[in-house]
């Protein structure tokens, strides 16, 4: 297993490096350094600006219009955007139902739908979770019958991440009740624009708007938009998981986030505290223990090794560590942490704070947020279950 970069990795990573600070508007920068609101105007502007470049399908092979980048530079550009403080790529479309387009997706289909995706031009949602189907995702209920040249859907979908912003989402629903479960799912591609769509919004604790509910009555969805077989929906399902498990991991923005809470423990005083600089470092180790299993993949898929068998262990580390972090940075802001006011996460707002930096009003807001991080894409426990069949044996 070697661990060191190549010195041609190296210059891709310098590359990388001068391209993404030269062409990230600062103004949405500042937003990610601060933990400020991101608006879907700034994450589909740099979007596009990635667009542009070919780099938005930055895991995505040549023939498809991709870079056809290596794992490992796959890897740097993605520390390279975290270390800049880029927004992270909206994952829905790009990184999660591209790959289960180009791996089964009929030619038309690739045609029409890969093009919007590489260019930033279109918004994604994934339709998943169900109110009764969250890590049982072989439980749902949404329901697709064929009639004629059309499915007609009806059900709910919940958690629907950005959905207020989707154009088109990708869903998960039951076309047979013949056999078991997983056997009578299919993989359907729904325009949200359609009549009989409905997204209702889910407040959050700190009264943002970042997840929703979809309803499907009676909406009427061409059959040339299931993608692959009927009732085969599971394996594509399985296919797109593997890859936002491996995302969720978010090593590189672990990173930057772990240097941000040494910046707030010096700020606010508690640097010096040995007790809560021991945290910090129990938490750097796990970091560092995390990146260098992020790197035994690289290591794997460059001797040509499949190591999807454990992303459930990045997964559940991954998610962990943010939880981590997140809470530590508001142990040391105090209670300057904890009034979050709407117009403090966003980018310019000078308010009133009576002692501790301005840039300390998100950080309860994250720390709420945060919580669902071992939750979505698989629970953790579930995950330790998966690990324990798959891995352990």
């Amino acid at each position: 297993m070697d661990l060191a970069f190549t010195p041609e990795e190296q210059s891709f990573r310098e590359e990388v490096r001068t391209w993404v600070r030269a062409h990230l508007p600062e103004d949405i920068a500042h937003k990610v350094r601060n933990d400020l609101h991101l608006t879907r105007d700034d994450l589909q502007r740099w979007a596009k600006i990635l667009g542009k470049k070919g780099w938005l399908g930055y895991g995505w092979p040549k023939e498809f219009g991709g870079p056809g980048w290596s794992a490992v530079q796959k890897h740097l550009f993605e520390e390279e955007c975290a270390l800049a403080c880029t927004p992270r790529i909206v994952p829905f479309g790009p990184v999660m139902v591209a790959p289960v387009i180009m791996a089964y997706g009929t030619p038309e289909q690739q045609q029409r739908f890969l093009p919007g995706i590489a260019s930033g031009e279109v918004w994604w949602s994934q339709g998943y979770s169900e109110p009764g189907s969250g890590s049982d995702l072989a439980s749902v209920k949404t329901r697709a019958e064929r009639v004629g040249n059309h499915y007609i859907v009806n059900g709910q979908k919940t958690w629907t991440t950005l959905g207020q912003y989707g154009e088109w989402i990708f869903c998960l629903v039951r076309t047979s009740n013949e056999g078991k479960p997983q056997t009578g799912i299919s993989f359907l591609l729904i325009d949200m624009k359609s009549p009989g769509v409905t997204v209702r919004p889910i407040k959050l604790l700190d009264g943002g708007h970042e997840v929703n509910e979809v309803f499907f009555d009676n909406v009427q969805v061409p059959a040339d938009q299931l993608i692959g077989e009927e009732s085969k929906g599971w394996t594509y399902a399985k296919h797109l998981l593997s890859h936002e498990r491996t995302n969720i991991a978010d090593v590189n923005r672990a990173k930057r986030e772990l240097e941000r809470l040494k910046r707030i423990a010096k700020a606010e005083g508690v640097w010096e505290d040995q007790r809560f600089r021991d945290q910090i470092a129990l938490l750097e180790i796990d970091v560092i223990a995390l990146e260098m299993m992020v790197l035994r993949v690289l290591s794997a898929m460059k001797s040509g090794k499949n190591p999807l068998d454990i992303a459930g262990l990045l997964k559940i580390k991954g998610s962990e560590i943010q939880q981590r972090y997140s809470e530590l940075m508001m142990l040391a802001a105090g209670p300057y942490a904890l009034p979050y006011v709407q117009e403090a996460m966003e980018a310019g707002y000078q308010g009133d704070f009576p002692g501790g930096a301005v840039s300390n009003a998100p950080l309860a807001s994250t720390y709420f947020n945060m919580r669902k991080t071992t939750i979505y894409g698989g629970s953790n426990e579930v995950q330790r279950n998966i690990v324990a069949q798959t891995v352990l044996g």
